[in-house]
């Protein structure tokens, strides 16, 4: 968040997913990853005024 004219505005939103799948999806959610902010209606709506960062972690399972 960051101060614009003495009001908070939200600039940044990081996503952090923790997916515990089989190793052998791994790949398949790594490609998913890769596009899936395309097909979602949030990271859509706030394209162009709010950044929004992703990063996957992928533990066994």
């Amino acid at each position: 968040m960051e101060k614009e004219d003495g009001v908070l505005v939200i600039k940044r939103i990081a996503v952090h997913y923790r997916l515990r799948i089989p190793a052998e999806s791994h790949p398949v959610a790594e490609r998913v990853h890769g596009f899936h902010a395309r097909f979602c209606p949030v990271a859509r709506s706030l394209e162009g005024s709010i950044e929004v960062s992703t990063h996957l972690e992928l533990v066994a399972g």
